[in-house]
């Protein structure tokens, strides 16, 4: 039996006609990419709440917030997962003011098998729960959908 080696929709051709995909080169996603599903437990104000895994066990219910350019952990959840503040950092909040917040270090922060090593976070002392922005997925392609929100790594 004879199987076809198919190179996918973008390939060249060597001077010795050896076929060599380019897919990665060229972004082409395949059927065989992964993707992350994650379920959407709840939304607030129309935005999705998932869970997040922190330091392989430790998990949090945070916004998915697609408009947040890191991570952002409320005070609560920098104590039990003993984050040590080694900065501070100035961010604009959505009602435009301008906040200092601390800054820490954190060992993993995971979505599904989605895996985050070493990132650092914000730390928010009033919020009520935690955002998880680009920080954590700025490698993927993020699709929302009525339950689910996909990742694909680029």
């Amino acid at each position: 039996m004879a199987t076809a080696n198919d190179p996918g929709l973008c390939f060249m051709v060597t001077s010795s006609g050896k076929t060599v995909s380019l897919g990665q080169l060229c972004k082409v996603t395949t059927p065989t990419d992964t993707v992350i599903r994650v379920p959407i437990k709840r939304r607030q104000a129309k935005t999705p709440i998932i869970d997040v895994r922190f330091n392989g066990n430790q998990v949090y219910e945070m916004v998915f917030d697609t408009g947040a350019s890191g991570i952002l952990i409320t005070q609560t959840m920098a104590t039990a997962l003993k984050v040590k503040p080694e900065g501070t950092m100035k961010a604009t909040i959505a009602d435009g003011s301008i906040v200092e917040f601390s800054t820490g270090m954190i060992a993993s922060v995971a979505v599904g098998s989605a895996v985050v090593n070493n990132p650092r976070v914000t730390i928010a002392p009033r919020a009520n729960i935690g955002l998880l922005g680009h920080g954590f997925f700025e490698n993927y392609d993020v699709q929302i959908l009525d339950n689910y929100i996909e990742l694909r790594q680029r």
